[in-house]
């Protein structure tokens, strides 16, 4: 079990910012998660995973393969507070869900440094 964070890497987001976005994907794809999954993963460790992909269209490709695969997650759009535009999507939160599930669509993402 474990939960996925994936985080566009072409977009300029301070340290903080990054986190911050990171923070609402990983709460808000737990929130849609079930409660016996939930349970277990805790009970693992509750495993995050950040990965990083190069561009918006390769985000939105994995966010519809996430809704087709009826995996919980949740796409991050930023309000337009601080450092970005409104509506700028950042990231995406993906479980908890079995590893195998979520790394059939984000198997082959290079984690973020």
């Amino acid at each position: 079990m474990k939960q996925v964070i994936v985080v566009r890497d072409d977009i300029k987001m301070s340290k903080g910012k990054l986190i911050a976005q990171a923070c609402h994907a990983s709460l808000e794809s737990f929130k849609n998660a079930e409660k016996n999954k939930i349970k277990k993963w805790e009970s693992e460790g509750a495993k995050k995973v950040v990965l990083k992909v190069k561009t918006l269209d390769e985000l939105l490709k994995i966010y519809e393969a996430v809704k087709n695969s009826g995996l919980p997650h949740y796409l991050v759009k930023d309000a337009g507070h601080t450092e970005l535009p409104p509506g700028t999507i950042t990231c995406l939160g993906i479980g908890p869900d079995d590893d195998k599930k979520i790394d059939k669509i984000t198997g082959n993402l290079k984690l973020l440094k």
